[in-house]
């Protein structure tokens, strides 16, 4: 037989163990998973989804059987210009910005 050893004074008969179903209740906490982005940045990004899809009609205006002119210049300069600067501006500020910016105000 081998000798148990106590790293405290109790003899064994004092030693309390718990019972797993009796003593302890099983909670499951559900995770949160919250997203950082409030209504604000909901505005944003769908302002720069309008500005993108602008872009797109204004880019789709250029589009005729004979699109440059004799001299060398396009028929529509809207399509050439404009479309492809709303189209920068759409994907590359302003849908990064309301992706990236945090209107959530911090608690100190």
């Amino acid at each position: 037989m081998t000798k148990t050893t106590y790293s405290s004074q109790r003899k064994p008969s004092q030693i309390q163990t718990k019972s797993s179903s009796s003593s302890r209740k099983t909670t499951k906490k559900q995770a949160q998973w919250l997203l950082p982005w409030t209504k604000q940045n909901f505005i944003i990004m769908a302002i720069g989804l309008g500005v993108i899809i602008v872009g797109y009609l204004l880019m789709a205006t250029g589009i005729t059987e004979g699109p440059a002119l004799p001299e060398g210049k396009w028929n529509n300069p809207l399509a050439v210009t404009v479309a492809p600067i709303l189209l920068v501006l759409g994907y590359c500020v302003i849908l990064p910005f309301g992706i990236f910016k945090s209107f959530v105000k911090k608690q100190e």
